[in-house]
């Protein structure tokens, strides 16, 4: 969780942005009254308040928005993020698209300093949803989900998906789903679904549904195993334990979770009933797994 500093804009390039302390941001445009707002990938402007702080203890004496910020927020370290990545404040939601850009060596501060932290430290963001953002405002991470439904039947149309909505009506706010398949009972072809979430639409959660049980096409946990560079099997164990209060066939679902590049993956049962049961047992807890693969959160010690 971070906390808005500054809000920050120019009139006009070329002249130093100056803090406004709140302003409106418009879908794909980027801050109203900022000059370089438009259409393009580098709508919005952030910078990490503490390395604005640890640039000033060297003299720097640099005031917000010297360094072409609009928004200066503390609590995250912006250049650890990747490209993809999705913020949300209020109303507002960002994607990360650029981290950090060229620096000018003309610019004021570097030719004082000899240094400029923007080049390493800045990012740049598109505006997908808009609204207003002011001094004070919290600001989180939004977790991109993909939900896959694995039914031979489903992918044909002869039966009605109910478990994938399912899944996405039990979401908190912070997740947000960007891609859902409907994919057949086909060992290859889940695993590719699943490489095409993790890869290519950068998904931060992967969750499936069916294909968990005994019978022959059940193939789920493989296509799984196939595409996960580690396992984690706390989460599993910890649904089919969850599960085991409602029904003992809980002990038959042969589910399991990993990870994939920046990407978790767990597969859930088959049938909306079970997927809800299953969600309630582990996704109040993830959210500190996910912020772990972004870089964002540091490692619990219990004393």
């Amino acid at each position: 969780m971070g906390k808005v500093i500054a809000v920050c804009t120019s009139p006009a390039r070329g002249t130093q942005k100056e803090n406004v302390h709140k302003a409106t941001l418009r879908v794909d445009y980027g801050v109203e009254g900022d000059a370089h707002a438009g259409n393009w990938h580098r709508q919005v402007s952030l910078l990490s308040y503490d390395k604005v702080q640890a640039f000033n203890a060297r003299g720097a004496a640099v005031k917000d928005g010297a360094f072409g910020e609009n928004l200066l927020v503390d609590g995250f370290d912006f250049a650890r993020l990747p490209v993809g990545t999705r913020l949300g404040c209020g109303e507002v939601l960002l994607e990360i698209t650029q981290i950090g850009k060229q620096c000018h060596h003309g610019c004021e501060i570097f030719q004082r300093m000899g240094d400029c932290i923007m080049p390493r430290e800045g990012v740049f963001a598109r505006v997908l949803h808009g609204g207003e953002i002011a001094e004070g405002d919290e600001m989180h991470l939004v977790y991109k989900v993909g939900i896959i439904t694995a039914s031979d039947k489903g992918s044909m149309g002869e039966r009605e998906d109910l478990s994938g909505p399912a899944i996405a009506e039990r979401l908190p706010n912070d997740y947000q789903v960007v891609c859902t398949e409907i994919v057949p009972d086909d060992r290859a072809q889940l695993a590719e679904a699943m490489r095409r979430m993790c890869d290519e639409q950068g998904c931060n959660l992967v969750l499936t549904t069916g294909g968990t049980g005994f019978a022959p096409r059940d193939v789920t946990p493989e296509a799984t195993q196939d595409v996960i560079d580690r396992a984690v099997p706390g989460i599993a164990e910890a649904i089919r334990a969850y599960s085991m209060q409602f029904t003992s066939r809980a002990m038959l679902s042969r589910g399991t979770s990993g990870i994939r590049g920046r990407t978790l993956i767990v597969n859930l049962p088959g049938s909306p009933k079970a997927v809800r049961e299953s969600m309630d047992a582990f996704i109040d807890v993830i959210g500190h797994g996910l912020r772990l693969l972004l870089n964002t959160d540091g490692e619990c010690a219990r004393t």
